[in-house]
């Protein structure tokens, strides 16, 4: 599963994380950096487990875990409608 924003999604990159402009409604979201980690692997075009496989080499975590958090970051976006797919 790769990830594609909606054309009116801005990101940036900050220390923190990520910022998430969404211009149609004027909200901002913010992403944590491992939340920054997942979005910047399925942008680059990798699927589910491989960014699951990137927050375990960042962090100390299980798959299930990691697999849990990709799964929920994933259908936060798309419930906001930041996401086209």
């Amino acid at each position: 599963m790769s990830l594609a924003f909606r054309a009116n999604v801005s990101i940036v990159d900050t220390d923190y994380g990520s910022v998430l402009l969404d211009e149609r409604e004027g909200r901002y979201f913010q992403l944590n950096p491992s939340g920054r980690i997942v979005v910047r692997t399925l942008l680059e075009g990798g699927d589910s487990e491989e960014a699951a496989g990137a927050l375990i080499e960042e962090y100390d975590v299980s798959r299930e875990r990691a697999e849990q958090d990709v799964t929920a970051l994933v259908e936060g976006l798309r419930a906001a409608g930041l996401v086209t797919s």
